[in-house]
């Protein structure tokens, strides 16, 4: 499936093979005592089949950024979790999208691969279907503030990820929940008047909020566009955070719609928008929750030469974007 963003690193993967996401700003505080907990010890449990993590412990307080310990080498040798420090905030339930900060260690070495500790959290982990229903029922049963351990065997990456010595060695992800955003269902807000006649006609489902393109016989000068056509009063998308979307996208030289969320379950997708093409940076960053915008993304802001499934090489690229959520 087609995807507008990507991944910053092999760190990342790591993390999103752990919990299975295939993925904001009104954001409960996680706040609490500081506390201590290990994988054994773990007030706070899952029905989940996934096989518990031994040996992984940590210090610290709710919702903030866990001292952990474990000795080196240490094996893994199933997918496997540990609550290491209960949350204090809300309960989350399905549906919510997550806002978090990680951190990914190799098992054998002990090494820390990646950390987000330094920046923004990433609010890009919806708690739905299309995640692996053992990861989901794990973490939609904590608490804001909760820090998860996830054991990655070896066999699911290989020594190419950063800090791995020998192909096959096993990751530690350790995710901590943050914050949920709170989201609309479709765009809301002030009906956008006088945009250029020459543009692509945009209509919205009253109801659902889907989007219908009338192309207009509307041709490319090979400039990028970002065309708001419903204006919400939602906070503003930063650049360094996240978003929650729901988007239709069209390929303008065959104008053939390639993806919708809309056609996948009316689902959104949640992403940080410094993980995307040029284009969802620039013509998002700077929009507020509740806009309707329409992007014309030349192929230097899309994909380029790069042909993706669906969009061959060097496409103009036309969406469709409701704004739903943002976390910074």
């Amino acid at each position: 499936m087609f995807n507008v963003h990507i991944h910053r690193s092999k760190a990342v993967k790591l993390l999103l093979a752990a919990v299975a996401a295939a993925g904001m700003c009104a954001a409960l505080a996680a706040c609490g005592n500081s506390s201590s907990s290990s994988s054994s010890s773990s007030s706070t449990s899952a029905s989940s089949s996934l096989a518990k993590l031994e040996g992984v412990s940590a210090t610290g307080e709710s919702g903030q950024e866990p001292q952990v310990h474990f000795k080196t080498p240490m094996t893994i040798s199933q997918k496997s979790y540990a609550v290491l420090i209960p949350g204090t905030g809300a309960k989350l339930k399905e549906g919510d999208t997550v806002c978090y900060q990680y951190m990914v260690y190799n098992a054998r070495t002990g090494s820390q691969i990646d950390s987000t500790w330094k920046e923004a959290p990433s609010c890009s982990l919806t708690l739905n279907s299309s995640m692996d229903a053992d990861f989901e029922q794990v973490i939609s049963s904590q608490k804001v503030g909760a820090s998860i351990a996830f054991g990655t065997p070896g066999s699911q990456e290989s020594s190419s990820a950063s800090g791995a010595a020998n192909s096959g060695d096993a990751y530690i992800s350790i995710m901590t929940l943050m914050s949920v955003v709170k989201t609309l269902s479709k765009a809301e807000g002030t009906q956008v008047e006088n945009i250029p006649a020459d543009l692509p006609k945009v209509t919205s489902n009253s109801s659902t909020g889907e989007p219908s393109l009338d192309f207009n016989n509307y041709k490319s000068d090979g400039q990028f566009v970002a065309q708001t056509i419903i204006k919400g009063s939602g906070p503003v998308v930063s650049s360094s955070g996240s978003v929650v979307v729901k988007y239709s996208g069209w390929v303008l030289s065959t104008k053939k719609l390639f993806q919708s969320t809309w056609n996948e379950g009316n689902t959104t997708a949640s992403f940080s928008l410094a993980n995307t093409i040029e284009g969802f940076q620039k013509g998002l960053s700077g929009q507020t929750v509740g806009s309707q915008v329409l992007l014309i993304i030349p192929p230097s802001m899309g994909y380029g030469s790069n042909a993706q499934s669906g969009i061959p090489a060097n496409s103009t690229l036309v969406f469709v974007v409701d704004i739903l959520g943002a976390g910074n």
